[in-house]
């Protein structure tokens, strides 16, 4: 049996170079599996070669936001409909990306599987590299377990590697024991790699207490207490084998509890995140700059992430971040766009929240808000960067043009279509549908021209943000100390520019929740949060909302290149809902799940499918 390594042409020359005799060197695309696990250089890189189930993070051009109420993708064919419309089924699951997809996810479990047994072995001289090793294995098969859990509830649970001659019927593991063997994972990386000092984008200490934080988190929540769950949902309820979804018994309030002590934990052995200790507001200037910092990591050393996905600028996915969202007056692909929804939960800069049927609200929808508004939103009128020379000249002001202007050409007033719409001048097939586009990890420089170079902003996959968050709705739900709460949640909210929240009991779990909405926009937790929360019928299935907006001229007023200026023009904003033909939101509570492919079924028929899809 032969373990197959791509091996870097510098070890080749270096390999070569040492061997006298060249006719008894063993070929390099076929080295034994006892000499990877033996080898120092060949270990380290079999390794390193289990993080790429990470994928592209979640730079993919498809993101998880618009499988929530974050936003919506442009372009249509690529099964995110058959979700947001609940037509899943096991033949067609529609859009899975990769870092969460069940046959995928194996591959890599059964990889990190085989560095544990290896390394277990003790083949491997270098004592201190070998639990180097372990822990990073074992880390990685808790995180992809992790991602498999999240989407499918209790999974099959395999610590050892199959070989070919496996009997391969094995069931799903409970809920509760998925849960036990991540944690797990997660207690044995931490114990291997505390004090361990590792390079950017490969694990750590601190990211198996963020990881068994969020697992722990989870599994407290509603929608995985089959008595909650089931008294929400008639399709739980009415689930053959509820322990697969769910903890059937137990306490949720101990439950919670463990999350909150797991949360605390991470959140003490990292010590702080970015500019977190403040006691007031920053100014709104300085709070969209912190923001915006977090965002694109340049917080001058100082940081708010754990653990991210690193680029390098040459190749590599998830770099075309920009060519993949920005807008397509900027020859961008606009693909997954914010929708009205979001913006609407974006609060105004005093704290109040914002409202369409307010006067001023309404009038000036883009005024005075939330901080972090400008640092995520691309917005109508928005200062961007200089455009490309094809529409330089149309746009010398450099502002997101998502809406319809009264222009004056030959003594005539006609209506212009912004530069940055589906039926714009530039590119009148790739622009919004929402009148928005994300700002949010697209590297903002006037000389980044995002369709021809490659980011190296990371993409987080914890935040010791998300930690503080993980503590404050664990605190809260254990019946915890609100004013121990509401202190975190406003350390994050001072960073950011904004006030305190003062409120409390029901009203300040619906201010966290929203809290957590703004703060880790487009961070893929939003479908998560709202399905363990069981509010996705109202959410993840409210109906796409959007914008348009329509710039008429003032009496004496005379532009023949539009730019956004209230002193020449009244501006209207009608909040509408998307076109159903293109995207039908629907919520079928089958969808609080992803179904196991037919395919799985037929090869493990131990699997036991999800409740709705059987």
């Amino acid at each position: 049996m032969k373990f197959k390594v791509i091996l870097f042409v510098p070890l080749l020359f270096l390999v070569l170079g040492c061997n006298d005799d060249f006719t008894n060197v063993t070929p390099l695309s076929e080295v034994s599996e006892e000499s990877v696990w033996s080898d120092a250089g060949l270990a380290s890189a079999a390794v390193t070669g289990i993080y790429n189930g990470l994928g592209a993070g979640g730079f993919g051009e498809q993101m998880m936001a618009s499988l929530s109420d974050e936003a919506i993708f442009t372009h249509t064919g690529r099964g995110i409909n058959t979700i947001m419309e609940s037509r899943t089924n096991s033949n067609d699951v529609g859009w899975v990306d990769e870092t969460h997809d069940w046959n995928f996810m194996y591959q890599y479990i059964r990889a990190a599987n085989i560095a544990i047994e290896k390394m277990n072995e003790g083949t491997l001289e270098n004592k201190e590299l070998s639990d180097r090793l372990l822990g990073e294995a074992l880390y990685l098969r808790a995180y992809y377990y992790h991602q498999l859990i999240r989407f499918y509830g209790g999974v099959a649970l395999l610590d050892t590697p199959l070989a070919l001659d496996s009997e391969f019927k094995i069931p799903r593991s409970s809920f509760e024991e998925s849960v036990n063997f991540v944690v797990a994972d997660c207690d044995a990386a931490f114990a291997l790699l505390d004090g361990v000092s590792l390079d950017p984008g490969r694990t750590n200490a601190a990211a198996a207490l963020a990881l068994k934080s969020r697992i722990l988190l989870y599994a407290a929540s509603d929608l995985h207490d089959i008595e909650v769950a089931s008294a929400n949902s008639s399709v739980i309820a009415g689930y053959s084998n509820p322990e697969l979804i769910a903890y059937t018994s137990g306490s949720q309030e101990e439950r919670w509890n463990n999350a909150r002590d797991a949360a605390k934990a991470a959140m003490d052995y990292v010590g702080t995140g970015y500019k977190f200790g403040l006691q007031a507001p920053v100014s709104a200037e300085e709070g969209e700059q912190n923001y915006s910092d977090i965002a694109l990591s340049r917080n001058g050393g100082e940081t708010d992430v754990i653990w991210e996905r690193q680029y390098v600028q040459i190749s590599g996915p998830g770099r075309q971040v920009g060519l993949f969202n920005g807008p397509n007056g900027y020859h961008n692909w606009a693909g997954n766009t914010p929708l009205q929804n979001l913006v609407d939960a974006y609060g105004m800069s005093d704290g109040s929240e914002f409202s369409w049927d307010d006067p001023e609200d309404s009038e000036s929808p883009y005024l005075n808000r939330d901080p972090r508004f400008y640092a995520t939103i691309l917005y109508d009128g928005a200062d961007w960067k200089p455009r490309p020379s094809d529409a330089a000249e149309r746009d010398p002001a450099n502002q997101i043009q998502t809406g319809k202007y009264e222009v004056i050409l030959d003594s005539k007033v006609i209506t212009h279509n912004g530069l940055d719409t589906r039926e714009g001048p530039i590119e009148n097939w790739n622009g919004t549908r929402t009148g928005y586009y994300f700002k949010k990890f697209i590297n903002p420089d006037d000389d980044f021209v995002d369709q021809n170079e490659f980011q190296t902003i990371p993409w987080p996959f914890f935040r010791y943000t998300e930690m503080v968050l993980n503590y404050t709705e664990a605190l809260l739900e254990s019946g915890g100390d609100e004013t121990e709460a509401k202190a975190w949640l406003n350390q994050i909210r001072f960073r950011a520019g904004m006030p305190a929240i003062t409120s409390s009991g029901v009203d300040l779990m619906a201010d966290y929740r929203n809290e957590r909405l703004i703060e880790l926009a487009y961070e893929a937790h939003r479908y998560h949060d709202a399905r363990r929360w069981m509010i996705a019928p109202s959410t993840i299935g409210a109906k796409a909302r959007i914008i348009e907006i329509s710039g008429t001229l003032k009496p004496g007023a005379s532009v023949a290149t539009y730019k956004y200026d209230t002193s020449n023009y009244n501006y209207s904003y009608e909040p509408s809902e998307i076109d159903p033909g293109f995207e039908n939101r629907l919520w079928l509570d089958k969808s609080y799940y992803t179904p196991i492919r037919n395919n799985e079924l037929n090869a493990n028929t131990a699997l036991i499918q999800n409740p709705g899809y059987e």
